[in-house]
C-alpha cells in the first residue's frame, strides 16, 4: 500500500536535513579545493615570466576569476562564508577584484519566507503577529548569515522599531561549516601561512555559538549602551535602546534607527552635491573614524567588554555624521591581565618602541620563530599589521601571502585564543579607513587611554614620566 502524500515528503524532508551537510560539505570542499589550485598554478606560472608587466597582468586575471568564485562559493553556501566575505573583503588585506565582489554580499544573505518570520515570532512571543505590531514591512531591511532584521512599529508605541529574527535552522548549518573552515585552516597554516589560524577559528567558534542567543546580544548591547553613555558627555556612538519585554532567545526587537550604510557614504555625499574626494567629505570621513575608533579604544581599554564585528554592514552615518553601532551578537570580554597587556602593547606600538613590543607579545604568549636579521623590526611590523590600523607610506593593501609579509620572516606557531576578537576588530577598522581613503593609528589615538587604564590598576605610577621612543620607524608613518 502506498504512502500517503503527507508522509512521503515528511520522509523526503527528514532525508534532506540528514544529508545536507555531508552536500554542504562537498560542495566546500570542491570549490575551496579549486581556488586555492587556481592560485598555487598561477603562483608556480608566474615563476617562469621575467617580466614584471606580464607577471602583474596574470596576477590580476587569476584575481578576477578568483573573485568570482569566491563570490559564488560564499553567495550560493551562505552562513559561516558570508562572515568570510566580510573579512576577505577589505580592501587593505584582498586584491581589489575580490574586494569589488565581495563588499557587495554585506546584509545580503538569502532571507526567510515572512510565513516563516510569523511563525517564529508568535512562538516566540507567545502571540499573535496582529496582536503585536501595527505593520511590519515584509522585505527585510537587511538579511545576513544569523538573522534578518524587518522595520515594523508595535502597538504600544508611536516609533519604529527593528524586529531582528533568526533562520530556522542557520544554527547546525553553521557549525558544519565552521569545522569545514577549521580543517582548511590546519592545511593553510602547515603548508601556505605561518601563523596560527586554527586558535582563530577556536575563538570563532565560540563567538559564533554566542550570536544565537538574542538574550545574550540584548544584555551586551545595553551593557554597551550604558558604559558609553557614562564614560563621554556625548557617546562617540549610538547604540539601539532595546525594547523591554520583547525579547527573546530567537527574536529581538530594539530601537529602528535610520541612516546611511557607511558602504554608501561616498554615493550619498555625491547626491548632496559633494565632492567624495573633496576636502569637506574628508573632514566629515575623519570625523566618523574618530568618533567610531574612540568607542571602540575605551570599549577594549577601559572596560574589557567590547563590540567585535565593526564590519561595514553593521555602521550607519545618522545627521551627516553620527555613527551608529549595529548588531551586538558578537561581543567580548577581556581577562582583566589580557585587557592591561594590551595597553602595554598598544603604547609601545605608538611610541615605536621595538624591544617592548617584543615584550609584550612575549607576556601575551604568542610563540613566534623567525628568520630575519633584523628580527625586532619584522615583529614589530607584525605587531603593527595584527593590532594598529596604520599602514606604510604608498602601501594599500597588506596581504599575508606578499613576498614582503612579515609571516615570511616572523612566524606565529601560538596564537591566544582570546585575542582573536580584538585582532578581527582591528583589521576590520584598518579596512574601513583604506575604504574611506584615509590613513590613521588606533594605537596613536588609544595611547592616553591605555595609559589611563594602567595608572587606574596601579601598574604605572605617572603618565607624564612616559617619554616616547623614537626610533627611526617613526619616519616611515
Amino acid at each position: 500500500m502506498p504512502l500517503p502524500l503527507a508522509q512521503v515528503q515528511e520522509l523526503r524532508d527528514r532525508l534532506s536535513d540528514r544529508f545536507r551537510p555531508w552536500s554542504r560539505s562537498a560542495q566546500f570542499w570542491v570549490r575551496a579545493v579549486d581556488i586555492y589550485g587556481s592560485y598555487k598554478v598561477c603562483q608556480l606560472r608566474t615563476g617562469f615570466v621575467k617580466d614584471e608587466e606580464e607577471r602583474e597582468a596574470m596576477w590580476e586575471q587569476q584575481h578576477e576569476i578568483g573573485a568570482q568564485k569566491m563570490y559564488s562559493l560564499c553567495s550560493e553556501l551562505g552562513g559561516l562564508f558570508l562572515k568570510a566575505a566580510q573579512i576577505l573583503g577589505k580592501p587593505d588585506l584582498a586584491p581589489t577584484a575580490w574586494v569589488k565582489r565581495l563588499v557587495t554580499l554585506c546584509d545580503k544573505a538569502p532571507s526567510t519566507p515572512i510565513e516563516v518570520v510569523r511563525d517564529v515570532v508568535e512562538k516566540q512571543f507567545c502571540k499573535s503577529f496582529d496582536e503585536i505590531f501595527d505593520f511590519f514591512e515584509v522585505e527585510p531591511v537587511g538579511s545576513a548569515s544569523i538573522a534578518q532584521v524587518h522595520r515594523a512599529r508595535l502597538k504600544s508605541s508611536k516609533t519604529d522599531v527593528a524586529v531582528k529574527v533568526q533562520h530556522p535552522g542557520a544554527e547546525q548549518l553553521m557549525m558544519v561549516d565552521i569545522r569545514n573552515m577549521q580543517a582548511f585552516a590546519l592545511f593553510l597554516q602547515k603548508y601556505d601561512i605561518n601563523f596560527d589560524l586554527f586558535s582563530a577559528t577556536k575563538e570563532m567558534e565560540k563567538q559564533i555559538c554566542y550570536e544565537f542567543d538574542f538574550v545574550r546580544e540584548a544584555r551586551a548591547m545595553e551593557r554597551i549602551r550604558e558604559f558609553l553613555r557614562v564614560s563621554n558627555k556625548k557617546p562617540p556612538v549610538m547604540v539601539p535602546r532595546v525594547i523591554p519585554g520583547m525579547i527573546s532567545r530567537e527574536v529581538l526587537v530594539m530601537e529602528f534607527i535610520q541612516g546611511t550604510p557607511i558602504m554608501n557614504l561616498s554615493n550619498e555625499m555625491s547626491k548632496r552635491g559633494i565632492d567624495p574626494a573633496g576636502k569637506l567629505a574628508a573632514m566629515a570621513k575623519q570625523k566618523i573614524l574618530t568618533d567610531l575608533t574612540l568607542a571602540y579604544g575605551q570599549m577594549i581599554l577601559k572596560d574589557g567588554f567590547f563590540h567585535a564585528d565593526p564590519h561595514p554592514g553593521n555602521i550607519l552615518i545618522c545627521n551627516n555624521t553620527e555613527v551608529a553601532l549595529l548588531d551586538y551578537g558578537q561581543v567580548k570580554e577581556m581577562p582583566e591581565d589580557l585587557r592591561l597587556a594590551y595597553a602595554n602593547l598598544v603604547i609601545a606600538m605608538a611610541d615605536d618602541d621595538l624591544l617592548r613590543t617584543k615584550e609584550k607579545f612575549s607576556e601575551f604568549g604568542f610563540k613566534t620563530w623567525s628568520i630575519a636579521d633584523n628580527e625586532l623590526e619584522e615583529l614589530f611590523q607584525l605587531s603593527l599589521r595584527m593590532f594598529d590600523t596604520r599602514l606604510p607610506p604608498g602601501v594599500t593593501v597588506l596581504s599575508p601571502f606578499a613576498d614582503d609579509s612579515s609571516l615570511n620572516k616572523v612566524g606565529v606557531e601560538s596564537f591566544p585564543e582570546e585575542l582573536f576578537s580584538v585582532l578581527r576588530t582591528i583589521q576590520l577598522l584598518r579596512g574601513l579607513t583604506v575604504g574611506m581613503g584615509l590613513r590613521f593609528s588606533c594605537a596613536q589615538q588609544w595611547k592616553p587611554i591605555a595609559e589611563e587604564a594602567l595608572l587606574k590598576a596601579g601598574r604605572i605610577k605617572d603618565v607624564k614620566s612616559r617619554r616616547p621612543t623614537r626610533s627611526f620607524l617613526r619616519r616611515l608613518f
